[in-house]
């Protein structure tokens, strides 16, 4: 027993000493990022050792996923307010309206592609792996199509739980993909940021800012598939992104995007598109929520990167807060308490949810081009002459690389 302590003791010691402080904020264990332990071995030990992982923490890959995510949240946050005012002006094309944003995503990143890949290489994406990104991009439009067909018919309460249903789908995919461990102060932060979104439902029944359900059933199997089918492209997109330039993976997804995306707006829509109002308003309310679509976008694969697509799901649920703060302006809304307490707890939910675990431990990155690309600048290998290779064969081997065995 008396062992024991003094073990436990000399642990202490260690964790309060500055080279182990310096070492436990970030120290790698077989190539992988651990986060220092948690001492219990006496009071001041654990103080000090919760201070110590608290201080881990705050890495610059920590720090740019939670901006990042909150970055995106307001995206979010202003695609709402934009689409709020194009109903309340009569414009309510919804499938027409995910056109532009798939339109602008293929001319911005296809182009670069084809620059990178060339023709041939970008014909070769297509033929080879085009049916990856056909489905990526058929369960999106779907997924915005089907949420969007959700707020008609039931009321926000329902539409603010059950899309929350996209994150366990979420993790399901990236399990399923990636083979993710999820430690239980993962799952912890989970539940913090859920009971967040709690506390934003009964915010908003409290003040009264639900309305009616047309046909509650009908828009809660929308929801409910719009939110699956958002957990399996968010998943699915991080997979391929961690293997794959962030250029092809979000080209081809606006591509294909924009040939599905049209067919189905000009064979749902093309009446409503003649009678639909095309003012300049109704134009600049459209380019402004097209940008914030494509801001979101580009900058969602990245933050699938830094963290995860779980994470991602978790950081857009402080989105009704920002919506409050557009509400004060805009719309005059009288802010209600319940909405700073549950932007607080959802902060603290995606700051437990790396408590544990690390970003960079959700999984391998390693993008690149396709083996059977020829990317610019990496010209095929020539295989040397039988002359050539018989001068290289006669040159001294001293410091060539690999067979250099000296030390310094």
């Amino acid at each position: 027993m008396a062992t024991t302590i003094e073990v436990a003791d000399t642990d202490s010691k260690r964790a309060a000493s500055p080279e182990s402080t310096r070492a436990g904020d970030a120290h790698a264990a077989g190539g992988k990022t651990v986060r220092p332990p948690i001492i219990y071995s006496s009071p001041t030990a654990f103080a000090r050792s919760i201070g110590q992982r608290w201080r881990s923490l705050w890495t610059r890959q920590f720090v740019l996923s939670l901006l990042a995510g909150q970055a995106l949240s307001l995206c979010i946050t202003c695609t709402n307010v934009t689409t709020t005012e194009l109903v309340n002006r009569g414009w309510t094309l919804s499938t027409t309206q995910g056109f532009f944003l798939y339109f602008s995503l293929f001319v911005v990143y296809t182009p670069y592609t084809i620059y990178q890949y060339g023709f041939k290489g970008w014909g070769k994406v297509i033929l080879r792996d085009g049916w990856k990104y056909f489905i990526l991009a058929a369960c999106d439009v779907e997924a915005n199509f089907m949420v969007i067909k959700a707020y008609q018919y039931t009321d926000l309460l329902s539409c603010m739980l059950l899309d929350a249903w996209a994150i366990p789908v979420c993790l399901f995919f990236s399990w399923l993909y990636m083979r993710t461990k999820y430690h239980w102060t993962q799952l912890l932060g989970i539940f913090i940021c859920i009971g967040g979104l709690g506390l934003l439902v009964g915010s908003d029944q409290l003040t009264n800012k639900g309305w009616d359900a047309v046909n509650r059933g009908k828009g809660d199997a929308f929801m409910i598939a719009g939110a699956t089918l958002y957990g399996f492209t968010n998943a699915t997109e991080e997979f391929l992104v961690r293997k794959r330039p962030l250029y092809e993976v979000v080209g081809q997804l606006g591509m294909w995007g924009f040939l599905i995306n049209g067919v189905q707006s000009s064979a749902l829509e093309w009446r409503a598109m003649k009678e639909a109002p095309w003012s300049g308003d109704i134009i600049g309310l459209l380019m402004a929520f097209t940008c914030a679509m494509l801001f979101l976008y580009t900058l969602a694969p990245m933050l699938y990167r830094l963290a995860s697509s779980a994470y991602f799901n978790l950081s857009l649920l402080s989105s009704d807060f920002y919506g409050l703060l557009f509400g004060l302006f805009l719309y005059h809304y009288s802010p209600y308490w319940l909405y700073f307490v549950s932007f607080v707890f959802i902060i603290g939910g995606l700051i437990t949810y790396f408590w544990h675990s690390t970003p960079e431990e959700q999984g391998i990155l390693d993008p690149q081009a396709p083996a059977y690309v020829e990317k610019r600048g990496d010209g095929p290998a020539v295989a040397p002459t039988d002359e050539e290779q018989a001068v290289v064969d006669a040159l001294p081997r001293v410091g060539l690389g690999p067979q250099n065995t000296t030390k310094d």
